[in-house]
């Protein structure tokens, strides 16, 4: 485990922030979405989304290098990433244990997210910490043409607060 602090995110982190979607998105969506989807989901694209989501994005930093993130609308749990080289270090742990305390927070009795349906390590990762999987729904993305229905899982959790620190970070 290594020394993680969350922090909101800031427009500064907006490049950090879609260098790392965009690579974990490619790990977990290559070979299980629509090639549609693929061919919109470029490294433009997410230096275009990224900036547009900061006020909804916490940041996690290891030695004061962005590792991760983390956003949240309302119940939804929307992206949880890690940069590869952070990754197995406890980083995703805090990020998520964040965004179901964002969750409580906001008064809502449940997370939830979505996990594309063959993308076993995240599907894996969010069993391990109490998340349940309520099955099959089609998850509707954003693409050139409209809207495309990508399978998911849908994922749940009850919302419970978890103890925050004084300086604002979960642990």
């Amino acid at each position: 485990m290594v020394d993680v602090r969350l922090r909101p995110a800031t427009p500064g982190d907006a490049a950090a922030v879609a260098r790392i979607w965009h690579d974990g998105w490619r790990d977990g969506h290559l070979g299980n979405v629509p090639d549609a989807l693929l061919a919109v989901r470029t490294p433009e694209s997410f230096d275009v989304r990224a900036p547009q989501r900061v006020a909804d994005t916490t940041v996690a930093t290891v030695d004061g290098t962005v590792a991760g993130f983390v956003m949240v609308v309302d119940d939804e749990v929307e992206q949880v990433y890690v940069a590869s080289t952070f990754r197995g270090l406890g980083v995703a742990d805090h990020l998520l244990a964040e965004a179901e305390r964002l969750v409580a927070q906001a008064g809502h009795a449940a997370a939830w997210l979505a996990v594309v349906a063959g993308n076993t390590r995240a599907r894996r990762f969010y069993e391990r910490n109490g998340w349940a999987d309520e099955g099959p729904f089609g998850y509707e993305a954003s693409a050139e043409d409209g809207v495309l229905t990508v399978p998911c899982q849908r994922y749940v959790k009850p919302a419970q607060e978890g103890p925050t620190a004084p300086d604002g970070t979960s642990r």
